[in-house]
């Protein structure tokens, strides 16, 4: 049991330890603080005369407001000591569900920590309800702190243990010290402590305390400010922390929801219910799942249950909200989160019964980044002949750097039946003309000078089982074409000097930059080989016909870049933006990605201007002319409006005349985001080059 501590106690413990004239003199803090003025205060608060105390003895107006609500709520005022739980499985609980805080202020921790050894200063971290979970610090001022239970699995909230700066802090939400005789508990009173709240970067919710403790003589003026910017660095971190989770949370959305629309409504929450992405979520919807509720009382916060999270969280949305589906999100293994998607009219008319798709075609499809309806049709043709086992082979038509290597592999992700079935890709533009028969179908020893002496397999041999991608097949020589027919045909190879038959089972997809149809009528290709090879053909539209692509595939390699290298995200200038949109991209996705690299490489800091592009790019920032006559602003206004869609097409087209065609002063006058006036603009028809 310990004894009650009297104001000479007290007094003794804040007094300077020095010798000379000015040895037994109680330490002044500031102006504000007086020792024996406070003592005095405190007694006469805890006599029952509050306002007396207020008049008579001053002290500062948060230590008044502190002492007033611990008396009002029934603390002890002579209690020496916070309650504390220490039981390993409790701390371990405690650490392990304040992981992520634990993690943001780990480097802040270490950097002062090493610091205060032999200071008298501890420095404590501590959770939204108050409880320690971590110390470090002056190693005597550590084992000190176990008298107060001032460790790891205290509990140091004003309502428990009256006024100090982990409590106080916690109940102002604002940079606090308290010294000495300023503790409402008397046996707190030989301590001094600066705390400051630490936020939630995502809603700003106090979530934690960092503080500064000791015996009074560390008091320094400065020492809130210390804990102050080190709850600032926690917080940077918790963002820094939040983003990448973010991210990994839309990349395992990308990868197991590839039918998913950019018309669909969605929204993504975090393992706390958190909504961490929206997009055109249905007005009933956006009602409902706001963080917070509403005035009106409408409104919830979405948690997320740890068994069966899908049936839970569906049965606890309201009856009234139509078409949403939930899936649950797991990110190595772990549920991280959840997807509420809410099919809109548009998706729900045009969309076809198909089988589900396996997770290797998921991912495939994901990793091909784009929502333009062009692009979106080739993936979906793609996806439905990677499940059919009727159609063999193949054609990818488009420009040089579309992609159309993702293509193939999307193609034999859906194919594949074991783990093992061979993607083997060959480019004819790279085979030299002679060695085209050996390379597509192999040769014997001796077949030829040079040969290899054991034999070698042809591709189509490696292939068997599996995909065969045959990019720039309009390379192919013309005397050669007549081989690879009769190979698609009968299933069979014939290595270069043997007469055996070799059965293959390869499915071929064969791609091109080329115009088929004109190389047929050229003479340049075999018109039975390319209806061969055309069963299926797919257009891989070029960049510049996929709208607001561009700016998906800008973030996508920027984000991926920097994860590479383990650099930071450049931030695109609005300009900039424009500049890279309007730009004609000769080179397509390739050219788009090796930009990206450029930058990352090249920039001065992490800002990108217009002037940082390359020279052909920032002339690409006026718009160009339409290529047909279009009408102008004035006279698209007097259009009668027939419909609700005519009338949104109308006010875009009225923001883009007003704004002569700025399209970040358009999106702000319109009250939407850049993505979402691209997508207008796409959906609509409508070119900028009118204004």
């Amino acid at each position: 049991m310990k004894k009650d501590i009297g104001q000479d106690e007290i007094q003794v413990a804040t007094r300077r330890s020095r010798s000379g004239p000015e040895a037994g003199r109680l330490v002044s803090i500031n102006a504000d603080y007086d020792e024996r003025i406070t003592m005095r205060a405190w007694e006469t608060l805890l006599s029952g005369e509050a306002d007396a105390a207020c008049r008579r003895f001053p002290v500062r107006s948060l230590i008044h407001d502190s002492w007033s609500r611990c008396a009002t709520g029934g603390i002890d005022a002579q209690q020496g000591e916070a309650p504390i739980n220490s039981g390993k499985d409790e701390i371990e609980y405690l650490r392990r569900a304040n992981g992520d805080l634990l993690a943001a202020a780990r480097r802040s921790f270490a950097t002062i920590g090493r610091l205060l050894d032999g200071t008298g200063a501890m420095l404590v971290l501590a959770d939204g309800d108050g409880m320690l979970i971590d110390a470090i610090g002056d190693k005597k001022t550590i084992h000190d702190g176990m008298d107060i239970h001032l460790a790891i699995g205290g509990k140091w909230t004003e309502d428990v243990v009256g006024t100090n700066g982990i409590g106080t802090a916690l109940w102002t939400g604002e940079p606090v010290f308290v010294h000495a005789a300023e503790h409402f508990c008397a046996g707190i009173k030989s301590w001094t402590c600066a705390g400051s709240p630490i936020r939630d970067p995502f809603d700003g919710k106090v979530i934690g305390v960092v503080d500064l403790s000791g015996h009074p003589d560390i008091f320094r003026p400065h020492n809130t400010a210390l804990v102050a910017a080190a709850a600032r660095e926690i917080e940077k971190a918790l963002a820094d922390h939040q983003n990448a989770e973010r991210t990994r949370l839309l990349e395992a959305f990308i990868a197991s929801a590839p039918r998913y629309r950019h018309t669909d409504g969605l929204m993504i929450v975090d393992r706390r219910g958190r909504a961490i992405y929206r997009n055109n979520l249905p007005d009933y919807a956006a009602a409902v799942l706001a963080d917070e509720p509403s005035p009106q009382g409408h409104g919830r916060r979405l948690q997320l249950p740890e068994a069966d999270p899908v049936a839970t969280l569906a049965k606890a949305l309201p009856e009234d909200m139509p078409a949403c589906s939930v899936s649950p999100l797991k990110v190595d293994g772990d549920l991280r989160g959840a997807a509420l998607m809410f099919p809109s009219t548009r998706t729900a008319r045009a969309a076809r019964p198909s089988r589900p798709l396996s997770p290797h075609l998921r991912e495939a499809a994901a990793a091909i980044v784009g929502d333009s309806d062009a692009l979106l049709a080739a993936i979906d043709v793609a996806c439905r002949v990677a499940q059919s086992r009727e159609v063999t082979s193949l054609l990818i038509e488009g420009e040089t750097g579309v992609g159309k290597e993702l293509f193939a592999r999307l193609v034999h992700a859906g194919s594949r039946r074991t783990p093992n079935d061979p993607f083997i890709a060959m480019n004819c533009g790279a085979i030299t003309r002679e060695l085209f028969g050996s390379e597509l179908f192999g040769h014997v020893a001796g077949a030829f000078t040079g040969a290899s002496r054991e034999g070698k397999p042809g591709v189509f041999e490696l292939a068997n089982g599996g995909v065969l991608s045959l990019d720039e097949i309009g390379e192919l020589p013309l005397e050669i074409q007549p081989f690879l027919l009769r190979v698609l045909e009968e299933r069979v190879v014939h290595r270069v000097g043997d007469s055996r038959d070799r059965p293959v089972d390869v499915r071929l997809v064969a791609s091109t930059n080329r115009d088929l149809k004109q190389e047929v009528a050229a003479g340049r290709f075999r018109r039975d080989l390319y209806y061969r090879i055309g069963t299926v053909s797919i257009h891989v539209p070029p960049l510049r016909e996929r709208g607001a692509d561009v700016l998906l595939l800008l973030d996508h390699f920027n984000r991926k870049l920097a994860d590479r290298i383990g650099g930071t995200l450049l931030d695109f200038s609005d300009p900039a933006l424009e500049a890279l949109e309007a730009y004609r991209w000769p080179g397509n996705v390739r050219e788009l990605r090796n930009l990206v690299e450029r930058l990352h490489v090249l920039s001065r800091g992490d800002r990108v201007e217009v002037e940082d592009l390359p020279e052909e790019m920032a002339v690409s920032q006026h718009f160009q002319e339409p290529e047909k006559p279009v009408d102008t602003a004035a006279a698209a206004v007097e259009r009668p409006i027939l419909s609700f869609e005519d009338a949104e097409r109308q006010a875009v087209i009225n923001a883009l005349a007003a704004e002569g065609g700025n399209l970040s002063r358009v999106a702000r006058r319109l009250g939407i985001s850049r993505p979402t006036l691209y997508r207008k603009l796409d959906h609509f028809g409508i070119r900028r080059g009118f204004v």
